[in-house]
């Protein structure tokens, strides 16, 4: 395949919209990757690279037999089948076993980004602060209240993402609330529930992208609409259910209202995250401003959402990035680094102090050092 000029980008999604497992309305999540998928492979037409639109039914090998890996690169929005948990990471394991070039992380990083407790061990192993965390198998493992769990809590499936389980009850402030919330997480979606210590402060949202990697302009969730400070969460109504209060009063600010040094400090403790979790392409990573000014990441999300109305393309916008721009970049990136480092180049991202693109738009200057660290294992 020419590194320049590709034959074709498969633009791969999945198409399932029965769930074996959570809420009817989640399949709102799926929806919204159809449209992404649609105004991808409609930007790669604008600028006149041969695409296609591949959903994915049943499985990603069936789905990509007529595209070689010689002749096509694969724009990767898949995110799994019927909700089956890691399905997402095992979309990517088998683009990389069946040797296609594709965008954004490998399986091992989505992996380790999905399962929010293995990701937080992590993320604490490599000097990146979370909120303090338990993980339930069952609600009688919940313990007495007796100092050991600090209310309120924030109750999460431990491996899912998009917001989906997150709802006003996910927030709990009692021993017998957070039994019931972790029994809905258990029998509902089939997994560990993970409660975290609530954070009461401001979110930000940090897009970084590229091969070295570099920060966009810092977005924040504007939670002004919301007088009790428990209910300012990016829900799942705050995502996906457009009739929502939630969906219509939690905009986004970006960039975001902050100083020179809390800027540089929220970027390079994002940046510390992608490094941890071995990101690649492009990535988002979520975290909240406790008290003292004290950064917490409560999110590290892998190939997050690139819709048009998404918070990845507001700060690609920001940043002086066109639609077309943004979706041939980020191909871009994924090529460049397959002809660097050929199928077999999984070593780690390293941080870019860069200011611009090379093309005249600003990127954000983050200022803090970032130092290589050895991953420590997620259990010891």
């Amino acid at each position: 395949m020419s590194v320049k000029e590709p034959p074709g980008v498969a633009v791969l999604y999945n198409a399932c919209h029965d769930l074996i497992k959570g809420e009817p309305r989640d399949v709102l999540a799926d929806q919204g990757i159809d449209a992404c998928a649609h105004a991808v492979t409609e930007a790669f037409q604008r600028v006149g690279r041969q695409v296609v639109q591949l959903p994915v039914h049943n499985d990603v090998e069936s789905a990509l037999a007529p595209y070689p890996p010689t002749d096509w690169v694969v724009f990767n929005l898949g995110e799994g089948m019927e909700g089956r948990l890691f399905e997402e990471a095992r979309i990517a394991w088998a683009l990389e076993a069946m040797g296609y070039c594709f965008t954004g992380s490998g399986g091992n990083a989505i992996a380790r980004s999905v399962h929010k407790a293995r990701a937080k061990a992590l993320l604490r192993a490599c000097g990146v602060s979370t909120p303090p965390g338990w993980l339930f198998r069952h609600p009688d493992e919940v313990p007495p209240r007796s100092g050991v769990l600090t209310y309120p809590l924030i109750v999460k499936p431990v491996a899912e993402d998009a917001s989906i389980g997150v709802g006003p009850q996910a927030v709990v402030h009692t021993e017998r609330a957070l039994r019931e919330r972790v029994a809905y997480v258990v029998e509902r979606y089939r997994q560990a529930a993970l409660a975290e210590a609530f954070v009461e402060g401001r979110e930000f949202n940090i897009a970084l992208w590229g091969d070295p990697v570099r920060v966009l302009p810092l977005a924040e969730i504007d939670f002004s609409a919301f007088a009790d400070p428990y209910a300012r969460i990016v829900s799942f109504a705050a995502k996906w259910e457009v009739d929502s209060f939630e969906y219509h009063h939690t905009p986004v600010l970006c960039p975001a209202r902050v100083g020179a040094g809390m800027r540089d400090h929220i970027a390079g403790v994002a940046l510390q995250a992608w490094e941890a979790i071995g990101c690649q392409g492009y990535a988002r990573v979520d975290m909240r401003l406790g008290d003292a000014d004290a950064l917490y990441v409560v999110e590290v999300n892998c190939n997050p959402d690139l819709s048009p109305d998404a918070g990845f393309y507001r700060a690609a916008t920001a940043a002086g990035y066109s639609y077309e721009d943004m979706v041939v970049y980020i191909l871009d990136v994924a090529r460049r680094y397959q002809d660097a480092h050929g199928n077999f180049g999984f070593e780690q991202r390293r941080a870019s102090h860069l200011t611009s693109d090379g093309d005249g738009r600003c990127l954000h200057v983050h200022g803090s050092e970032v130092r290589r660290r050895a991953l420590e294992p997620v259990s010891r």
